[in-house]
């Protein structure tokens, strides 16, 4: 049986890891190395960096940080923010990164997923997206992908974005929720389902993990392949290494290495 993966997620803003709660209110958590080390050393199964500014500064993402994380940490990573080509994806790679996460340009142009996957295999290429609960009758799941931080509503079907992308050729998805995003009070277990569901791919449940319950509902509830943590981990509330031994002890299968 495949093990569950944890990844911890550290939003980066002017070199440093901050956090908010749906996007907003963030306070300064760390140097983003020292961190990704620390994560790596206590058992996580990958990382994830968001460069959070980079796209709305219209600034390429950091490369020196990136290659930085590449060559302290013994575990696969992905990065995202920034990116608008081709040309930056193969930068990204080059310097140590194992995957790149498009949100908001796939939306803008949903071909920069086919072009990432065939230049460098699907396993490359994330999808990240922000669905919020709609009304929207042109949302038939009753789930709406929004962009730029929940700041524009896209009109765009979360699940069937999810299927076309899968289509496109990404080789992961990780679904976001904006309403769950940073409250500690649980993943959006109904949006993560239905497109966990609906694709042949890893999805991972991201927004709201606040406890080893949490994920365990992420796993067995809503079919996800992987867990994001923030909050709950950048903290101590809780430690890596005691997420797994809950997880273990509830009988979900995941990595450990004590």
């Amino acid at each position: 049986m495949l093990t569950k993966r944890i990844i911890p997620c550290l939003d980066v803003r002017a070199g440093r890891v901050t956090k908010g709660v749906k996007f907003k209110n963030n306070i300064d958590l760390g140097d983003p190395v020292e961190m990704a080390v620390a994560y790596s050393d206590g058992g996580a199964d990958e990382l994830v960096f968001y460069d959070i500014t980079a796209s709305a500064e219209r600034r390429p993402i950091d490369i020196g940080m990136v290659a930085a994380v590449a060559r302290t940490i013994r575990i696969p990573f992905a990065v995202g923010g920034g990116v608008s080509t081709t040309a930056d994806m193969e930068r990204v790679i080059l310097a140590g990164a194992e995957k790149v996460s498009v949100n908001s340009l796939a939306v803008r142009n949903p071909e920069i997923i086919r072009e990432g996957a065939r230049e460098f295999g699907a396993q490359c290429v994330v999808l990240g997206m922000d669905p919020v609960r709609s009304e929207n009758p042109a949302c038939p799941s009753g789930y709406e992908v929004t962009t730029r931080g929940f700041r524009e509503f896209t009109g765009m079907d979360a699940v069937e974005w999810a299927r076309r992308a899968a289509d496109l050729g990404a080789g992961e998805i990780v679904v976001n929720s904006v309403d769950a995003d940073g409250t500690r009070a649980g993943f959006e277990l109904t949006v993560t389902r239905l497109i966990a569901d609906a694709v042949p791919v890893p999805v991972v449940a991201s927004g709201g993990a606040g406890e080893p319950a949490h994920l365990a509902d992420a796993f067995g509830v809503a079919h996800a392949d992987a867990a994001i943590v923030a909050g709950m981990v950048h903290t101590g509330d809780w430690t890596i290494a005691q997420i797994k031994d809950e997880l273990a002890a509830a009988g979900i299968p995941v990595r450990r290495t004590w």
